[in-house]
């Protein structure tokens, strides 16, 4: 019988998985029935073992436990998210970009971001930029898939992680991993004139080796992300706030608009977009709170968000139910008589 050996799911498509050996053999497998039975899930990224392996063919019996994992894309084991972003053709959207940096901050992963069609911007115009992000938190690396501008510097960036590359359509991600690996070649789509917009061309989710070592991920494109965090996370999603706790705030659930004690800086470029997020997260948590979570709620007291009590928690009982269950109390009573 051949030994259990170990491999990375580098893709996966209807009930198969291309796995690949640290040789750098890749086998095409099944998964066990056993772990369908369990409702054991294989995702790209996932380090699994092999048994039955031969002929470039094996099965999945076991799923080494995930160090993160991310639903959409779905994928594990992750080391960094790059975020992809045109400085042109299509425009930087600032409160778009805030969106795609919170969303990806809010898996506790890593944080990049790299910009590209920079041979579209003068000089004095990408300065402008590096200087404005960097106080965001995030300072970019600037390229040019046309010319290769920056190129080796994200390079050095990229190896020994598994980095997944993140963005909305039309950025020129799948330009960039043609460009990083050649061999590649997928598939690329213009912008639409009409739209301003890129299409879909990446379908689904899939690893690539790159020359210089690591693994790296393009991912379906998306216009804007969904918000799914609650008022208390959000802080912490903005590295603006995060620089400054928790000397100027020692509340944990303070959510930093100026309450008393709070002496968070709120003269910062992102803050409006922080309080249209918190907007959202409130939306958010008040629809967990319908659905039965145990989740604090929060009211809106005139342009500020405040934290409601825990239903019936805090109340004193009525009368009524005091009186309610005195017959009860007098029958307990009488029986332990």
């Amino acid at each position: 019988m051949l030994p259990t050996i170990l491999g990375t799911v580098i893709a996966v498509q209807a009930n198969f998985y291309q796995v690949q050996l640290l040789s750098g053999q890749q086998l095409l497998c099944t998964k066990r029935e056993k772990l369908k039975k369990i409702g054991t899930k294989v995702m790209v990224g996932d380090v699994v073992t092999i048994e039955e392996w031969q002929s470039e063919r094996g099965v999945v019996t076991a799923v080494v436990e995930r160090r993160n994992e991310l639903d959409r894309p779905p994928i594990a084991n992750v080391d960094c998210i790059m975020l992809v972003f045109a400085l042109a053709e299509p425009a930087i959207d600032p409160l778009l970009l805030s969106r795609f940096l919170v969303k990806a901050e809010s898996t506790e992963i890593s944080v990049a971001l790299c910009l590209n069609k920079c041979d579209l911007l003068t000089v004095s115009d990408q300065t402008q930029w590096i200087d404005r992000l960097s106080a965001w938190g995030y300072p970019p690396i600037l390229i040019s898939t046309l010319t290769g501008a920056g190129l080796a510097e994200l390079q050095q960036q990229l190896q020994r992680r598994t980095t997944v590359l993140a963005g909305h359509s039309g950025v020129g991600k799948s330009s960039l991993i043609n460009q990083l690996i050649p061999d590649v070649n997928l598939r690329v789509a213009a912008v639409s004139g009409k739209l301003n917009r890129g299409r879909h061309t990446t379908r689904h989710v899939e690893l690539f080796n790159l020359p210089t070592g690591g693994l790296i991920a393009d991912t379906p494109g998306f216009n804007q992300p969904d918000l799914t965090c609650y008022p208390a996370d959000l802080p912490t999603y903005f590295p603006e706030i995060r620089s400054q706790l928790p000397s100027n705030c020692q509340f944990n659930d303070c959510v930093h608009q100026g309450e008393p004690g709070c002496e968070i800086d709120r003269e910062w470029e992102r803050y409006p977009h922080y309080l249209e997020f918190l907007a959202e997260a409130v939306s958010y948590q008040q629809q967990a709170n319908k659905q039965g979570q145990p989740d604090a709620q929060w009211k809106q007291k005139a342009d500020k968000f405040e934290p409601l009590l825990a239903a019936k928690r805090y109340r004193r009982v009525s009368r009524r139910s005091q009186t309610q269950s005195l017959p009860e109390l007098t029958e307990d009573s009488t029986q332990e008589d």
